[in-house]
């Protein structure tokens, strides 16, 4: 990173907040720890972090509750948490988490999950058009997509799968967003459609459609672009 960047880490678990401040701090980034959802709310004010490291189970609040109060001060939040239910993995997304690692968990995975959530603020700071992998280019500014230079061409519906991916690459994007965004209310539990525009579009863009690398299914939860 072009500056420092400061972790904001929220736990109650000691253990835990060292592992990771060790982590942090090794990585070259300044660490603030809140042990309790008033500490890190007082510490988002003070502190001004650019990404928070939340766990869900705190004692005096649920932290599910933070995601969006830490989403709107314009800091990246990765939920780690020991809680793997798909419904809190969803709701958490949905509320806004750029993504969520369960516990236990690899401090290397955490790092390269920051990595990426920084990545996409400042790409969205940016507002850069164009989102690049491999040999594919999503020209979101004039609505193309090319392979190899070459145009591709997507349904409407599967053009509108891959951009919203797009603008969010690296982080998964739910099923329900993603239904609500493509095709409407009312649809969010039409998941079949998510598959077929799915087998679509890796069957366009994939070297090997039966073993996707550029679309990656987050069973039960949703879609990740891997840029």
């Amino acid at each position: 990173m072009s500056r420092d960047v400061t972790v904001l880490i929220v736990d109650d678990e000691p253990a835990i907040r060292r592992l990771l401040h060790v982590a942090m701090t090794r990585a070259g980034h300044r660490v603030v720890e809140a042990a309790s959802a008033r500490e890190a709310l007082a510490a988002l004010h003070i502190d001004k972090p650019d990404v928070a490291l939340l766990d869900l189970g705190l004692p005096d609040r649920d932290g599910l509750e933070l995601v969006p109060l830490i989403r709107g001060a314009g800091v990246a939040v990765l939920v780690i948490s020991a809680r793997d239910e798909t419904g809190q993995k969803v709701a958490a997304l949905d509320l806004g988490a750029d993504d969520y690692v369960t516990k236990p968990f690899d401090t290397e995975e955490v790092l390269a999950r920051i990595r990426t959530a920084l990545r996409h603020r400042l790409a969205g700071e940016a507002e850069a058009p164009v989102v690049r992998f491999g040999d594919v280019e999503i020209d979101l500014g004039a609505r193309l997509v090319r392979k190899h230079g070459a145009e591709v061409h997507l349904t409407p519906k599967e053009y509108a799968f891959l951009a919203e991916l797009a603008k969010s690459p690296g982080k998964v994007v739910t099923h329900s967003r993603m239904l609500r965004q493509v095709w409407g209310p009312g649809h969010e539990h039409d998941v079949e459609y998510l598959r077929v525009a799915a087998r679509g579009i890796r069957r366009k863009l994939e070297d090997d459609p039966a073993s996707p690398s550029v679309i990656r299914n987050e069973p039960g939860v949703g879609y990740r672009l891997m840029a």
